[in-house]
């Protein structure tokens, strides 16, 4: 039987760097034509196949940040448009991202063409690798440790919260000394566990400013409409209400820490029940149960599940 739509106040979701994996979107891009529309734009607007990148591999070469963030943009936007053509999801009342999904979102608020934005996301990596490979740079997972307490004690190292991800887990960036000097500073300080990540640079980090000035320039030649479904943004955690906000927060998200924890207590307060991951995995759907507890929270491949009728 189909499933029904979802009648109370819902939130879609969209994942970020770090959700991707080699086969991601391929069981969508063979059963919908709509998701085979999806990946053959983004193959066309990059000249190249990035679909074939994402369905096969090699996995070294789609974890590179500019393979990486449009290959994500492209399977979020596929499993939306799949699911609100079948109408298995209702309306929702906001979108977010987490980081890279914060495109993902504009594009399904109809606030970017999804021909520009997998252009913009395609450089957007592609800067973020070059500085990473020029300055360097870490980052860390910290888990177990007040977010108050970790912002003052990365202030006096030199380093900068990037992630508030969920009340027990920050991400913090910098420099890779600095960075580790954080890090035993607040297992010191109490932190149960310091997991250093695999990236190629200090993203999310003032590392990142001058990424952000080079990026300008990109935003400045696509198209940007106001949302027309309100998009909570990462750097302040509230709606992106016009075209200029909107390009404010594409460049100082570059800089600035993902306030998803903050995302989620926003939407939360304004009567927000239940949660739609579109993308692969389930990475935020897990966030989100930590920061919310009693919500509802669903992830894209269930729901395509009820919506092949399998």
């Amino acid at each position: 039987m189909p499933s029904e739509p979802v009648t109370s106040a819902s939130a879609y979701i969209f994942p970020g760097q770090g959700s991707q994996r080699v086969g991601m979107g391929l069981e969508l891009y063979e059963a919908e034509p709509a998701a085979r529309a999806v990946w053959a734009e983004a193959d066309a607007s990059l000249a190249f196949a990035l679909s074939s990148l994402a369905f096969h591999g090699p996995e070294d070469e789609l974890q590179l940040t500019q393979n990486a963030q449009p290959a994500l943009l492209a399977a979020g936007v596929a499993a939306h448009r799949v699911l609100t053509a079948r109408g298995v999801v209702a309306p929702p009342a906001y979108l977010a991202g987490h980081s890279l999904g914060e495109y993902t979102a504009l594009v399904a608020a109809c606030c970017l063409r999804f021909s520009d934005a997998v252009r913009l996301v395609r450089r957007r990596g592609e800067l973020m690798a070059e500085a990473g490979e020029r300055s360097g740079g870490a980052m860390s997972a910290v888990i177990g440790l007040d977010a108050d307490e970790l912002a003052e004690l990365c202030e006096r190292e030199g380093v900068d919260v990037a992630n508030y991800n969920s009340p027990d887990q920050s991400v913090i960036s910098g420099m890779p000394d600095a960075v580790a000097r954080a890090g035993e500073a607040a297992r010191a300080a109490g932190a149960r566990r310091i997991v250093p990540l695999a990236v190629s640079g200090a993203f999310h980090s003032r590392l990142m400013a001058p990424v952000a000035e080079r990026f300008a320039e990109e935003l400045a030649s696509v198209e940007v409409a106001p949302p027309a479904v309100p998009v909570v943004g990462n750097v302040h955690a509230v709606p992106l209400e016009t075209e200029a906000a909107v390009r404010a927060e594409l460049l100082a998200q570059l800089y600035s820490p993902v306030r998803w924890v903050q995302t989620i207590e926003f939407l939360v307060a304004r009567g927000v029940e239940h949660y739609i991951e579109l993308g692969p995995g389930k990475v935020l759907a897990a966030l989100v149960r930590k920061t919310a507890p009693g919500v509802v929270v669903e992830s894209s491949d269930s729901l395509l599940v009820l919506a092949s009728g399998t």
